[in-house]
């Protein structure tokens, strides 16, 4: 019988056995299966508003970036550490926030969190220089690591009806593409009105609001289980990530073959070896290994890295070609982009629909292919390209965007154990934010690479090698899409599930 087969047969099967097993804590006001249709809405708005200001700063500050470059000083690869340092941090957390919030309580991680990310945003707006600027966006990262992964595990335990359930990733993934269409237009307008220190200041209302509420109506839930904290897999992982971005930023400027480099990448590879020998050893990992057993998972996990890969290097070149070289003020950048952040908010609904009722193949084909149809435009970009070409491009690459997310997360979540709802989600985003701060490092030192340290020599034709290398990782989307949606994966996915919660299938 395959997952999909078992879902149809049995949709509240796995609900319903860990809600018996697993009965409220007498720290949790209301126990969250009996919670009201109301009251479970409610809460996926309230979590919403934690991808919500996570996703406008990443908007916000890439239409930024020029400005903070001419006021700080700062080069090319200056830039993508303003980006970056945010991204790895994040990521190098994410699963640590997971499972800390399965441990000491969801609602008590995400306050903190919350919290941790508006004392940030306060510091990233009155930072002195670039150091401090990236120093800012690094506890902004701390606290925004106990966001989106908390916030979708609370999701996650609240709605248990497999269709359910995916129809609010669908609403949870379209928040991603609000905040898309809202940051460029509203941080050009802060930039242009108050100058770059101003896209700080909207995370704080946000984030306040988000505690008060949080604090009034998400129930307190935990794992049944506390896991314990793998420190070693935790260092691993951070040496990894922050080694290899190192190494892709910082390598125009050392060269490839230099000592600083080739070390990085060395640290890099010791890192990965010891961190895949260690932690299978372990009886509770930071990475449980036993998820990418499932086919499905796996897959999901590198479609992640591929798709945010090519959102992160798509704003990026974006924004320097459009202001740049065309001369745009951000104001009029973030117009210019509206386009493609209007599909990325309206589609995910849509996509999350498709995935609830016939699976994750049709939306992972429409993304992988129209992303690539869209890199593939943007390769001969030049100062003279016409708008409508422009325009085309960028809808197309939000129409593939759109339809990706939603099985994403979908496909991280479903048949996993709800008592590591937390872990499962946070390898997800970890995959998302790793994604982001590669597409930005890569392409980054493409251009770099191409032009030197400057932004005084044309973008449009030092980009050509970043929108190649983008659509590799949109053509890596198309083909994950059809493997990991075949009979045998979902197969594979099955027998995960059985190994990781055998008495669910019983």
């Amino acid at each position: 019988m395959s997952l999909r087969q078992l879902v149809a047969r049995h949709p509240l099967a796995v609900s319903v056995k860990i809600d018996m097993q697993s009965p409220a804590t007498d720290s949790t006001p209301l126990a969250i299966h009996e919670l009201s249709y109301r009251r479970r809405v409610g809460i996926l708005a309230i979590c919403s508003m934690s991808l919500l200001i996570v996703g406008l700063d990443v908007t916000i500050i890439n239409v930024a970036l020029p400005t903070i470059g001419r006021d700080l000083h700062a080069s090319i690869s200056g830039l993508q550490w303003t980006l970056d340092a945010y991204t790895l941090v994040l990521a190098s957390l994410l699963m640590l926030s997971g499972s800390t919030a399965d441990r000491f309580g969801r609602r008590r991680t995400f306050i903190i969190g919350l919290s941790v990310f508006v004392i940030g945003s306060l510091l990233c707006s009155v930072a002195p220089s670039l150091a401090w600027l990236v120093v800012a966006r690094m506890l902004q990262a701390v606290g925004g690591s106990m966001l989106n992964p908390v916030a979708m595990s609370i999701v996650t335990n609240t709605f248990t009806v497999p269709h359910e359930r995916a129809q609010a990733i669908g609403v949870w993934a379209s928040v991603l593409g609000i905040s898309m269409a809202l940051g460029p237009v509203v941080g050009g307008l802060l930039v242009n009105a108050s100058g770059w220190r101003s896209i700080f200041w909207i995370n704080i209302p946000v984030g306040l609001i988000a505690i008060v509420l949080t604090s009034l109506y998400v129930p307190e839930s935990r794992a049944p289980r506390a896991r314990r904290v793998d420190v070693v897999g935790q260092v691993l992982v951070i040496t990894l990530l922050s080694s290899m971005t190192y190494g892709i930023i910082e390598a125009p400027n050392h060269g490839w073959g230099s000592r600083v480099i080739v070390t990085c990448f060395a640290v890099t590879l010791i890192s990965l070896v010891t961190l895949l020998a260690y932690e299978p050893r372990r009886n509770e990992p930071l990475i449980d290994m036993r998820f990418f057993r499932s086919i499905p998972f796996a897959s999901a996990t590198v479609i992640a890295i591929c798709a945010f890969a090519s959102l992160g290097g798509f704003l990026f070149l974006n924004t320097l070609y459009l202001q740049d070289v065309r001369g745009l003020s951000p104001l009029q950048t973030g117009l210019d982009t509206l386009p493609m952040a209007a599909m990325a908010m309206f589609l995910p609904p849509i996509s999350g629909r498709i995935v609830g009722r016939h699976g994750s193949r049709i939306p992972l084909v429409i993304a992988g292919g129209a992303l690539i149809v869209s890199c593939s435009m943007l390769v001969r970009l030049s100062a003279s390209t016409s708008y409508t070409w422009l325009f085309s491009a960028y809808v197309i690459f939000g129409l593939g965007f759109g339809f990706v997310n939603p099985p994403i997360t979908n496909a991280a979540v479903s048949g996993m154990p709800r008592a590591q709802a937390g872990v499962a989600a946070g390898i997800a985003s970890t995959s998302r934010q790793i994604g982001q701060t590669l597409g930005v490092a890569v392409v980054g030192a493409l251009v770099t690479s191409r032009i030197g340290r400057g932004l005084h020599v044309n973008i449009a034709n030092a980009s050509r090698a970043g929108w190649w290398t983008l659509m590799g990782f949109s053509l890596a989307i198309l083909v994950l899409g059809i493997v990991s949606t075949s009979r045998s994966a979902l197969q594979s996915a099955l027998r995960t599930a059985s190994a990781l919660n055998p008495e669910v299938l019983e």
